[in-house]
């Protein structure tokens, strides 16, 4: 099983790289808008960006990425297959106000959920499930396997991939989701 490269880097789009909405702009170093291709079939949703290089400077693919990357080969997902972006546009470094942070990133999600060209969106891990759906009270484990509909567009929760990662028990219900992901995404 080869594990892919970073999927490639969507550039921010004009003015949402100075944002200066949450105090995650004190801390990072850049905006990271969303990986792959908007007019891949599955648009995966998760909390953060995480690392995309190393403490040298380095790129590399990250625990999270690899995960995702490896269920989605299982589940029969290509590198164009999927269009991954984010709750939050940068990478935290430090604590922050996590509600306020959500919050003022959120309009950037409903902008990319609106312009995708998805025809499934894949929620990873309850932070991600929480924002979207915009209801603190749900999880993941009482909503992955079902097909739920969110703005018009079938949505799949799913584990997510540090979680699968950490909790291996955890990577075939990953595994089975995305297989999901891709069966409501081809059969269109």
């Amino acid at each position: 099983m080869t594990v892919w490269p970073s999927l490639p880097e969507l550039p921010p789009p004009t003015g949402v790289d100075a944002c200066s909405l949450c105090q995650l702009s004190c801390q990072r170093s850049r905006v990271i808008w969303a990986e792959g291709s908007p007019s891949a079939p599955v648009m995966v949703v998760l909390d953060n960006p995480g690392a995309r290089e190393d403490r040298e400077g380095n790129p590399f693919v990250c625990g999270t990425r690899q995960t995702l990357h490896t269920a989605a080969q299982a589940a029969g997902l290509g590198l164009n297959d999927m269009y991954v972006t984010w709750v939050l546009k940068c990478r935290p470094t430090r604590a922050y106000d996590k509600p306020a942070a959500r919050a003022a990133c959120l309009p950037y999600l409903q902008q990319q959920l609106e312009a995708g060209a998805a025809r499934v969106m894949v929620l990873m891990g309850n932070v991600a499930l929480q924002a979207v759906l915009q209801d603190p009270t749900l999880e993941v484990k009482a909503l992955r396997g079902q097909v739920l509909t969110h703005t018009g567009r079938p949505t799949i929760c799913s584990y997510h991939p540090l979680a699968a990662r950490r909790r291996p028990n955890l990577l075939a219900y990953l595994e089975e989701d995305l297989h999901l992901a891709a069966q409501v995404a081809f059969e269109s």
